[in-house]
């Protein structure tokens, strides 16, 4: 369902993605891991359309993002972890301009758009315009509006930030049952034990190179730490040794 091939992105003589590549499948949730500035979000930006690689491709569904925009975007649905929305309009003029967007028809817009909107509480606040909501409500917003149009293919990026425990709760379970029902979910995330939790496979990327990638076991034997937790392998992959020896001085 993703296929990324050979990816580069450079700014300048920076180099954020070198040569990175990877596949995600339909009925799996894949993680992507990774340190601040290590090419998370450039990758990601790429995936959505929103940047040009320097070199490489990415297929969504079958399609290349560049060269076939509109049909990888029509089975691409996307979480960013700062909701950018129009914030003039009520939460359900939102969803009506989504299903418009994607050519939704009513019945659909009536039907999911209402339950999705009632799972995450904003029933009685689809008649208010999203500039009053809160960063939670309007990640709840824009979580419905993915939803609803029920994508091939779901990326997130940091999806928890701003959701209180009910809603990331919520999330999780919703993430799970799409996997199940065969939706391919990229997501990444700085929670590490979210990520081992849920996460089928996952990648490591560190200085713009993937530097790991399998599930959370094979990632274990690969880097010679099989009784160690995801986040102290994290740590010692992406160079966080300094962090695991502060913690054993503060245990001592």
């Amino acid at each position: 369902m993703i296929v990324i091939d050979h990816l580069v992105k450079r700014y300048g003589d920076h180099t954020a993605v070198n040569d990175v590549s990877l596949a995600a499948d339909a009925g799996e949730i894949f993680g992507f891991l990774g340190p601040n500035g290590a090419g998370k979000t450039s990758t990601i930006k790429m995936m959505m359309g929103l940047m040009k690689p320097t070199s490489g491709t990415i297929t969504i569904d079958g399609h290349d993002i560049q060269k076939d925009p509109i049909a990888a975007k029509t089975a691409l649905g996307y979480i960013p972890d700062r909701p950018i929305l129009y914030e003039k309009l009520t939460a359900w003029e939102y969803m009506r301009f989504i299903a418009g967007l994607y050519i939704i028809d009513d019945a659909v817009l009536q039907d999911r758009g209402n339950r999705y909107l009632e799972v995450f509480g904003l029933s009685e606040w689809k008649g208010e315009l999203v500039e009053n909501f809160s960063h939670g409500m309007k990640q709840r917003l824009n979580i419905s509006a993915a939803f609803m149009r029920n994508p091939k293919v779901l990326v997130l990026d940091e999806p928890l930030i701003g959701l209180d425990p009910r809603g990331a709760r919520l999330l999780k379970e919703m993430l799970q049952a799409s996997r199940d029902k065969g939706m391919c979910i990229f997501m990444s995330t700085h929670i590490l034990e979210i990520a081992e939790q849920m996460c089928d496979r996952m990648a490591i990327i560190n200085k713009g190179t993937i530097i790991a990638s399998g599930t959370a076991g094979e990632i274990r034997e690969k880097s010679h730490s099989s009784g160690s937790t995801l986040e102290q392998v994290f740590l010692r992959l992406t160079g966080g040794e300094d962090v695991l020896k502060v913690v054993k001085e503060l245990k001592e």
